[in-house]
């Protein structure tokens, strides 16, 4: 999932770019406080694309001794650190400048720079939006609502990636509406609300995406349908008496590890029992190829333990 999530990080910071100029271009002349809110808005999610690409990066390092089982959490550690950015450095100066622009109210003499730069932003971001999406639908597991499959993943950077431009989408829409209320009704003081809504919005974003980083970081189990297929497995195997809770966790997004007691067949020899979990642990890592790494322990005392 690599692939698609550095595709839509590419173009999330492409965008980004872009649309920061233009809304600090659209800012220095119009004066408007929503458009600063978003131009500074635009600039921390293109240095949050970055972290992640460079949290990618850091993830895919081979194993060693000080890390037996990789580096796939580094990807969950920079998604973190961009919920405190969008949270610290977006929401609160939005909210900051929302604040300044309602105690010193200024009518915008000529709005056309914001709807022409809001307008094309709308389309980037959009465009944005809909690529992390499309990268999103191809690996998750199941057809519900997008809220809920962003709780599901452990696809930190791309589900990362998708918040963040919702919030560019909804962020702009309200800057383009209180741009417009604030034209037509001859009220400046909206403008001003505006910025706020928006860091209100970029808040509240930040604390979801930081909630979702955090349980990834402490180690989140696989989803059910993960653990289903491995319990289907052992059942399937005639030589399988009974089995513990398969202990699961999450390294990275396609990095999974499994830890299961089983109970064998207590007439089986120790070579046929030695082959009996050497082809459970293979076909665990074939039917599930995310689990990368199988501990497999038998409570027979024919064997004290196998782990492979």
């Amino acid at each position: 999932m690599a692939g698609g999530s550095k595709i839509a990080i590419y173009s999330a910071i492409g965008a980004n770019l872009l649309i920061a100029i233009g809304k600090f271009v659209a800012s220095f002349f119009t004066g408007s406080s929503a458009m600063l809110a978003e131009g500074i808005h635009s600039l921390v999610d293109t240095g949050n694309g970055f972290l992640l690409l460079f949290g990618i990066k850091q993830s895919q390092q081979e194993p060693d001794e000080l890390h037996p089982f990789g580096y796939g959490k580094e990807v969950y550690f920079w998604s973190f650190v961009v919920s405190i950015l969008i949270f610290a450095l977006g929401g609160g100066f939005a909210l900051y400048e929302g604040i300044h622009a309602i105690q010193d109210p200024h009518v915008i003499a000529d709005p056309t720079w914001n709807y022409i730069v809001l307008i094309a932003a709308l389309v980037f971001e959009g465009t944005a939006l809909y690529l992390a999406l499309k990268a999103f639908n191809k690996s998750r597991a199941s057809s519900g609502n997008i809220i809920t499959n962003i709780v599901r993943s452990k696809d930190a950077a791309t589900f990362a990636v998708i918040i963040e431009d919702a919030a560019a989408v909804i962020g702009l829409s309200i800057a383009l509406l209180g741009v417009f209320l604030s034209q037509q009704l001859n009220n400046p003081y909206l403008d001003g609300a505006a910025s706020i809504f928006i860091g209100i919005l970029l808040l509240s974003v930040a604390t979801f995406l930081a909630r979702e980083s955090k349980g990834l970081l402490l180690g989140e189990s696989a989803n059910p349908e993960v653990i289903v297929s491995v319990e289907k497995i052992l059942a399937g195997n005639t030589k399988v008496k009974d089995w513990g809770l398969p202990h699961t966790m999450h390294f990275g997004p396609d990095s999974i590890l499994l830890v299961i007691e089983i109970d064998l067949e207590n007439s089986l020899e120790l070579l046929e029992a030695e082959n009996t979990m050497e082809e459970l642990r293979m076909e665990i890592k074939l039917k599930q190829p995310k689990i990368t790494q199988v501990y497999l322990q038998t409570t027979n005392n024919i064997i004290n333990e196998i782990s492979v």
